[in-house]
């Protein structure tokens, strides 16, 4: 089965960095688009920043120029550099794709799903 795995979180101090990655694994598939959605305690899980295939980059407005989303299609990988990181940017960072995937029931033809990260701790103190 199509899977994603997040990895990179861990604790920092104020104007520090992290990379996240994500990795898509599990068969056959094309990944149309890939991104971060973070929580932190008592808001609504928010879209952080997003790349589709073959379009432009997204950011929510108040990471713009501190982080950057990139991918690595021949890894099916995708990284979030972190930079300048504030204590408002505490959550847990999930990362979530769209994808078209061959379940083999039938052959040659591809379903469109989404998929969720396990989700990584990013902690961000003095």
């Amino acid at each position: 089965q199509v899977q994603l795995v997040e990895s990179g979180g861990g604790s920092v101090q104020p104007g520090g960095a992290l990379t996240l990655s994500c990795e898509v694994s599990g068969g056959r598939f094309g990944i149309d688009a890939i991104g971060w959605y973070r929580q932190a305690p008592g808001k609504e899980r928010e879209l952080v920043a997003h790349i589709p295939n073959g379009g432009s980059t997204k950011y929510a407005d108040s990471v713009k120029g501190r982080f950057t989303i990139s991918r690595d299609n021949a890894k099916n990988t995708a990284y979030l550099q972190m930079t300048n990181l504030k204590p408002e940017d505490t959550a847990v960072y999930y990362c979530h794709a769209e994808v078209d995937y061959d379940t083999g029931d039938i052959a040659g033809t591809y379903r469109w799903t989404e998929l969720w990260g396990q989700g990584t701790l990013v902690t961000v103190s003095s």
